[in-house]
């Protein structure tokens, strides 16, 4: 339930009152230790989204605050608000944007979701497991906004849900909003994944560098209106947001099929056949 705090005159607010910043909420702390144990633990069990939120609450950005207050004190960002108040709601009415042009973001979205069974709401019940309190500031706003759009990045970059194509989708991160989040697991996990496929030619650190690039040049996606670049062609979405063609990415798979092995299955029982043979 979102708590409620009264609000202070000295306090930073957007035009209807609501806080920048809930002075209730704790001052986030700085544990590597604390992430790389749970980085292993998210090597242990790759599903278990909540290992990958609590990396990323033991290593807050110290530039997240300034993100947050240039986009939500913003006429732009009081905009999005209005019209984007809960991502969720919008990314799961697939059948509202099955409406939208064939070829479109959404359309591309939709397939993809239902294809590996997945909804926006489902990724807010996994961060939700973790019991954190609710504010109903700006910050919280932006921080969901930035969890919801992940699997519209798999869409717009072309990354899979492989291990390499979440590797990537978190360098792109990285590239848009940089956090030692971000960067441990993407770059700790594409060697991870060097690891496991001893031997093999697959340039895999070619790739994630080519994912962080692309997110550097991209213009960030959380300040962007996001019904409008569902309604987008895909090919002209990711011309305009400066997005290439992943070729590492995809070179890496074409080289591991080559070598009799499973780009969706790098890390899991085909992996180790491979190994052991």
């Amino acid at each position: 339930m979102t708590q409620q705090a009264p609000i202070q005159s000295d306090l930073e607010a957007a035009s209807d009152g609501t806080l920048l910043r809930d002075p209730r909420r704790p001052q986030p702390r700085y544990s590597l230790p604390k992430a790389y144990g749970h980085f292993r633990d998210l090597l242990e069990d790759k599903e278990e989204t909540s290992h990958v939120f609590k990396i990323f609450d033991s290593l807050p950005s110290k530039h997240f605050p300034e993100r947050v207050r240039r986009l939500t004190l913003s006429e732009e960002g009081e905009r999005l608000r209005k019209a984007e108040p809960f991502l969720p709601t919008i990314l799961d009415d697939h059948e509202t944007l099955r409406k939208l042009p064939k070829g479109s973001v959404a359309h591309a979205y939709c397939d993809f979701m239902e294809s590996e069974g997945l909804s926006a709401a489902g990724l807010v019940a996994e961060a939700d497991k973790l019991g954190r309190p609710k504010y109903g500031d700006l910050t919280e706003w932006f921080a969901f906004r930035s969890r919801d759009i992940h699997d519209l990045m798999h869409i717009l970059t072309g990354y899979g849900r492989d291990a390499l194509g979440e590797q990537c989708v978190l360098l792109f991160t990285y590239g848009q909003q940089p956090s030692h989040g971000h960067l441990l697991i993407g770059y700790a996990g594409a060697l991870n994944i060097r690891s496991m496929t001893k031997g093999s030619k697959a340039p895999v650190l070619r790739a994630v560098r080519q994912a962080h690039r692309t997110g550097n040049a991209c213009p960030p996606l959380v300040d962007l209106p996001i019904q409008e670049l569902l309604a987008t062609q895909l090919s002209d979405a990711r011309e305009l947001l400066r997005i290439p063609e992943p070729h590492w990415y995809r070179e890496c798979h074409r080289i591991w099929r080559e070598e009799g092995l499973d780009p969706y299955d790098l890390l899991g029982k085909d992996a180790a056949v491979a190994k052991a043979a």
